[in-house]
């Protein structure tokens, strides 16, 4: 805490101001920086951390009470509650597993095979569940997990027989699947908050119309791509099939529960599909997907009240969420956007997206959250090209799937990289030699097939 202080401090009393901006609104931007930090170094837990900006706000920035607590009204931050509801309904069910267990039986009989069904799984349980934690963690890994122990696969001398790969080239897998949906990661419509501070409006079908093919494109290079830098010995694995048959007999048929659960699951989908035809808000729709569960007991009162990475993700992501939209209003992005481009004057828009991109990208060495990672330069570096004329869905799209992809390049990049680090298959070395290789991939796809698509739907 007195880290988070002494960042404050310095940068409100030592760095230079802008001639532009009044002193409370850098004292909000030296707060806002104290959080990034705190989010990254967590001296208490993150939530925590934003709670306490949030109450330090009324006294040192321009901000009064009922403004700063005014991102818990949001729309967006009651959307990713009740997509956590959907979420708790799917694990609780079992739903999520037999999606999962069926992608495996269809395609497990390699182990190339097998982490395409993993990363398909995890593909249609982000199109609602924005905890990459939850799902990927919750419901894809203790499948990998299972598969490696058929074939004697532990940690140690046999790690390499199929575990190794698979704890790798899946989580680089769910990397790509977080950034294909707007619901793909919880910081997703974070980053769409801010887009529509700039003026462009961000929707459940237009991310995915976006995100899509270059999605699809990595979703199938990453695990092969791993297979040749990291094979695995073991490459025929019919027991996974097997073994997938033989856990959805025990399951037995779909349960009223499931049945119900999945009417539910794909009408929200829709709902978020057509909402720009309809004119249905997505938080609206995922509300009542919500209030049906409840209704038909599919999830209970307790449930709800107990889901505690839901509320907890509510009290920062809520107050995070105003923080970032007051940096806007008090042009402070503005003031970054005039500093950076001031450096690189002689650039166009084009060749100052493609640094910024890099930069972007690899920046992500330094933090362990994508929130913290796009609450840090998603907002300056569109400020920054907005002001050079750059197309602003070609900026917003491309910083806001980077932010995701960026996540495999370490082992604490997103909350389930640690998760997939710690059953012990993949020495450091290797992680991050593998997560820096595919990062080169998922470049090469997204600044290829990626900008010629985005091109295709004149988002430049």
């Amino acid at each position: 805490m007195a880290l988070l202080a002494a960042i404050y401090l310095g940068f409100v009393h030592v760095v230079p101001r802008p001639e532009n901006l009044v002193p409370g609104a850098w004292r909000l931007a030296g707060l806002f920086l104290a959080t990034v930090a705190g989010l990254i170094f967590q001296p208490v837990p993150g939530g925590a951390v934003v709670l306490f900006a949030i109450t330090l706000a009324p006294l040192l920035t321009p901000l009064k009470l009922a403004d700063a607590l005014g991102g818990y009204a949001d729309p967006t931050v009651w959307l990713v509650m009740a997509a956590f509801f959907i979420a708790r309904a799917l694990i609780n069910t079992g739903l999520a597993r037999r999606i999962a267990l069926l992608f495996v039986r269809a395609f497990g009989r390699s182990t190339l095979g097998v982490c395409y069904a993993l990363g398909l799984s995890d593909m249609v349980l982000a199109s609602i569940i924005p905890s990459n934690a939850a799902r990927s963690g919750g419901v894809i890994l203790p499948i990998a997990r299972s598969i490696a122990g058929l074939y004697g696969s532990e940690p140690g001398p046999t790690a390499r027989r199929v575990g190794a790969y698979l704890m790798v080239a899946v989580y680089q897998s769910i990397c790509v699947t977080a950034a294909m949906f707007f619901t793909g990661q919880a910081s997703n419509p974070l980053a769409a908050q801010m887009a529509g501070a700039f003026g462009y409006t961000v929707t459940w079908a237009g991310w995915l119309a976006a995100a899509c093919v270059p999605g699809l494109c990595s979703l199938a290079l990453a695990p092969w791509v791993v297979s040749r830098i990291y094979p695995p010995e073991i490459r025929h694995t019919p027991e996974a099939a097997a073994f997938a048959q033989s856990e959805l007999e025990k399951m037995g048929p779909m349960s009223r529960d499931e049945k119900v659960l999945l009417a539910v699951f794909l009408s929200v989908c829709g709902a978020w599909a057509t909402s720009s035809w309809t004119g249905l808000d997505i938080t609206v729709a995922a509300l009542i997907g919500s209030a049906a569960l409840l209704i038909a007991r599919i999830i209970s009162w307790e449930d709800v009240c107990g889901e505690r990475a839901a509320w907890d993700i509510f009290i920062w992501y809520g107050g995070l969420l105003r923080l970032g939209k007051a940096l806007h209003e008090q042009h402070v992005t503005e003031a970054f956007a005039q500093g950076f481009g001031a450096m690189l004057a002689g650039l166009g828009w084009l060749p100052l997206l493609a640094v910024a991109l890099l930069v972007f990208y690899y920046a992500h060495y330094l933090f362990a959250s994508i929130t913290a990672h796009l609450l840090a330069l998603y907002a300056p570096f569109l400020a920054l090209l907005a002001a050079k004329g750059a197309p602003l869905g070609l900026v917003v799209f491309s910083f806001a799937c980077f932010a995701n992809l960026s996540a495999g390049l370490t082992n604490y990049g997103t909350t389930p990289s640690p998760m997939y680090f710690a059953q012990g298959y993949v020495p450091l070395r290797d992680w991050w030699r593998v997560g820096f290789l595919v990062s080169l991939c998922h470049l090469a796809v997204w600044g290829s097939v990626g900008f010629a698509w985005w091109k295709l739907l004149g988002l430049w």
